[in-house]
């Protein structure tokens, strides 16, 4: 075996992470580990990955729940798709794969949610296949190593890591080689002060050689965040308040909220009368303002001003529900909208 792989399986072994989905006897916690990963911090995964675990102890239970308590359990890591995904995937694999996940990546990213790291990972880590990963750390990683110039993102990089993450795949040992790589680019070669002189592989570093880590990898220029203002209805009628359940497709699809709509360059509370009837077919008269909540998504930020209001006419749709005060825990929210719910019940 190259020393390269020598160097950096030893330090692995060494020092990698402790993490609950590590050395789990079903592949079943690997792979619901890496979705929560997806754009997800391995400090906040952990305790939701407990929880998930607790509740959806295995494919079969997954399978059999109703979406709802799946996006309740999932409230608060956002990308919700994901927890859908989890869940189509869940009846898919029982219903056509006897509950077992498959495992070669070339079957499993047909599943839905599972793309070319997550099927390779699932693959490598939890059934011993030569695949090949590459997610950020990973890539991080070999940009330094291999002093790699593309800018991230683009096809000419992804090309690039793809053929290094492939040739430099140690036979029979790519679990532990993809995991390692990813708590080196975790722990050591981190994006800002990379602590270089604690590296196990810092003699075939050419970006160390270089001088020239802090540059590499090269990211695109960031673009301008979108910031709008929104606001909501909170519309309490006999101990019950009024939600609108979200289109299923996109962005928080099939969470609950507060009516609301957006009201960009315009007074907050004379706006929401106007998007509340336009959206919703409710009329309303807006009173006391609750609160006022930031929030980032990925690609945009808003501030929503949320009122307390009267209903004056509606014509309730099929996508909202009175709920009882009291329930509002039971209805998954995204964090805006849980914000909202934890002040009217304060």
């Amino acid at each position: 075996m190259p020393q390269f792989h020598q160097n950096i399986l030893h330090w692995y072994h060494q020092k990698k992470r402790d993490l609950p989905w590590r050395d789990h006897p079903d592949p079943y916690a690997v792979w619901i580990s890496e979705i929560m990963l997806q754009q997800t911090r391995v400090d906040t995964v952990i305790a939701y990955f407990e929880c998930w675990m607790a509740k959806f102890p295995t494919i079969e239970k997954l399978a059999s729940a109703d979406e709802q308590d799946v996006l309740n359990l999932w409230e608060g890591l956002g990308y919700y798709s994901r927890a859908r995904n989890l869940h189509k995937t869940a009846r898919i694999v029982t219903q056509e794969y006897g509950g077992k996940l498959p495992e070669k990546a070339q079957e499993l990213i047909k599943l839905p949610g599972i793309g070319r790291y997550t099927s390779a990972a699932i693959s490598s880590m939890a059934f011993g296949h030569d695949a090949a990963a590459l997610d950020g750390n990973i890539r991080r990683v070999y940009a330094r190593l291999f002093d790699i110039d593309a800018v991230l993102g683009t096809s000419q990089a992804e090309k690039i890591f793809w053929a290094i993450a492939d040739e430099n795949l140690p036979k029979g040992k790519a679990g532990d080689y993809n995991q390692a790589l990813m708590d080196l680019g975790a722990t050591i070669c981190t994006p800002r002060s990379p602590k270089c002189e604690e590296c196990p592989v810092i003699e075939f570093c050419k970006s160390y050689k270089l001088g020239n880590q802090a540059m590499r990898p090269v990211r695109k220029r960031k673009k301008k965040v979108p910031h709008h203002v929104h606001s909501a209805a909170v519309i309490v009628e006999d101990g019950k308040v009024l939600l609108a359940q979200r289109p299923v497709d996109g962005l928080l699809g099939g969470m609950w909220e507060f009516p609301n709509g957006r009201v960009d360059g315009g007074n907050p509370v004379l706006g929401l009368v106007d998007v509340i009837r336009a959206g919703y077919q409710v009329q309303i008269h807006a009173g006391e303002a609750l609160c006022i909540i930031d929030h980032a998504y990925t690609h945009f930020k808003i501030t929503e001003h949320a009122y307390a209001c009267t209903m004056l006419k509606s014509v309730i749709q099929e996508n909202m529900r009175w709920v009882n005060l009291k329930d509002l825990n039971d209805y998954p929210m995204g964090k805006v909208d849980r914000e909202i719910a934890k002040k009217i019940n304060r």
